[in-house]
């Protein structure tokens, strides 16, 4: 069988593709199916997609979706059928949250529910043999009942490395998973849910690579082609101290391209952020996502204090490590003084840079729930693309203006932050910089 992989990009500056066909397509291939790929970039028509289509010739569309992609994909899915008579699967976060909103819609055959390596090659099998595909693990088909999620991957070693053809990376720079699975409880994160969504059927879905496994797909990358940076984007890199202490001098020593990590800062300790930076750390991404520590505690359900995050800003800033962080706007229960608070932290603390983002409620999620519950969403929102400039919640303490103004203050403060890395220099002197910030901030 033949899988042709689309990935549908909703704005022009998309860094990497969906890692799931990169996971996938190498591991079908060794169970002797065909994966190929194509990326649906924002200038492509349908007509494009048909091209290719036409030229792979293959049996089976894949769609990996967040909720971000799912409106462009969605029509996509709806043009393609009409012209070619091919069966589609879907899989990733959003379809594994909403999959009867996505068999709902035309075109689509399956969703793929959690972990799509070996369910994929069974849909493969069972559709190659002709058999009936109602009753695979992890596979729901259009018209069937919800199956049973299948089994995590063990061991986690074992899996195939990443197709790099597939993620369409920066030459040289690379995107690295060294585990799946989270068990911090954010409410505003489908990793926690991800989860949830295992051990509703008693399955433990935490797991990690070993420090040998992670570093030979590394060497195996620099010994086929350039090695210049590693992005590792675990939820939380810094989640197993003992496992971080053992892996940064093993990469020190085999490996040494500078690299990035996603922390918490109650998941980091000084020792861990110098331990970091000798092994080449240059920048960690943290979730402060809001000044408020009520908002923190009660609604986000991350409970760490402002004193704690100044205090790993320090560390990080005396490091020599890049600090970037996180933020929030126009969180169900947020009010004025929560987004005051906010801003303020933002100014006051040591980071690099930042990036803000006005809160969309995603499927799968406990504070899509609570917004259901509360009726924030418009009778409409499931047809509304995830926008993260403007709320499209009913919200009881803010309105579209207060949202606007904070979201203008944020951008204004993060102009001065990247304009005072150079104080000798104007505005003027640095139009790249500028046209830089205002673009993001007028990014959907």
């Amino acid at each position: 069988m033949k899988i042709l992989f689309i990935e549908v990009d909703t704005e022009a500056a998309w860094t990497v593709a969906s890692l799931g066909p990169g996971a996938v397509a190498p591991y079908v291939r060794q169970q002797g199916h065909e994966a190929s790929f194509f990326r649906a970039r924002v200038h492509h028509t349908v007509r494009d997609v048909l091209a290719e289509i036409r030229r792979h010739q293959p049996d089976i569309l894949g769609f990996s979706l967040v909720t971000k992609q799912w409106q462009r994909a969605r029509k996509m899915v709806a043009e393609i059928r009409r012209e070619v008579d091919i069966p589609v699967i879907a899989g990733g976060l959003h379809p594994t949250f909403s999959p009867e909103e996505v068999l709902s819609n035309p075109g689509f055959d399956y969703v793929c529910l959690g972990e799509g390596e070996e369910s994929t090659q069974a849909l493969l099998d069972t559709l190659e043999a002709g058999q009936p595909t109602e009753g695979i693990d992890g596979i729901w088909t259009r018209g069937g009942q919800r199956p049973s999620m299948r089994a995590p991957f063990e061991p986690i070693d074992d899996l195939p490395f990443m197709d790099r053809a597939v993620l369409d990376e920066p030459e040289g720079v690379i995107h690295m998973n060294t585990q799946r699975g989270c068990p911090f409880v954010c409410t505003y994160c489908a990793a926690r849910m991800w989860n949830e969504l295992y051990e509703k059927e008693g399955r433990f879905y935490g797991r990690r690579r070993s420090h040998q496994n992670v570093l030979q797909e590394l060497e195996t990358i620099r010994a086929n082609g350039p090695l210049r940076w590693v992005n590792f984007l675990d939820d939380i890199f810094t989640l197993d101290r003992e496992w971080v202490a053992s892996f940064t001098p093993l990469y020190k020593k085999h490996i040494g391209v500078g690299f990035s990590v996603l922390s918490r800062v109650d998941t980091i300790d000084e020792r861990m952020v110098h331990m970091l930076a000798d092994a080449g750390c240059k920048m960690i991404t943290y979730g402060v996502e809001s000044g408020s520590e009520r908002v923190r505690k009660r609604i986000l359900h991350r409970p760490m204090t402002n004193e704690r995050i100044a205090q790993v800003m320090d560390w990080t800033h005396a490091a020599g490590i890049m600090a970037i962080n996180n933020y929030m706007i126009g969180l169900p229960g947020e009010t004025r003084d929560d987004l005051d608070q906010t801003v303020a932290l933002a100014s006051q603390i040591k980071q690099f840079d930042f990036a803000y983002y006005v809160f969309y409620p995603y499927p799968g999620t406990k504070l899509f729930q609570t917004c259901k519950e509360q009726g924030l969403l418009p009778p409409d929102y499931l047809e509304l693309p995830a926008n993260h400039r403007g709320s499209i919640l009913r919200l009881k303490h803010l309105t579209n203006a207060d949202i606007q103004e904070y979201y203008d203050k944020m951008t204004a403060l993060r102009m001065r932050i990247c304009l005072a890395r150079e104080p000798t220099k104007s505005m003027e002197d640095q139009p790249e910089l500028v046209a830089h910030v205002s673009r993001v901030a007028t990014t959907f």
